[in-house]
């Protein structure tokens, strides 16, 4: 799977934002891929803070059983 790495923007933002900017939604496998790259994002608050480096895969795969919401 191919990666690149992206950086949170000046105001922060959440994984689902994220994950609908990079892959036009926050379903299928999207914010679980997210979580899996960046594994200590699961012990952050649910805003990212702003300047964050994280990897983001290039493609997705809808593995995941169960949906991950980290803000709730």
């Amino acid at each position: 799977m191919g990666r690149r790495i992206a950086v949170v923007g000046p105001k922060g933002d959440r994984l689902d934002r994220i994950a609908r900017t990079a892959y036009g939604a926050e379903t299928g496998g999207t914010v679980e891929a997210l979580l899996e790259a960046n594994p200590s994002f699961a012990a952050m608050p649910a805003e990212i803070p702003a300047g964050t480096r994280m990897i983001v895969p290039e493609t997705v795969t809808a593995e995941a059983a169960e949906t991950v919401r980290p803000w709730i």
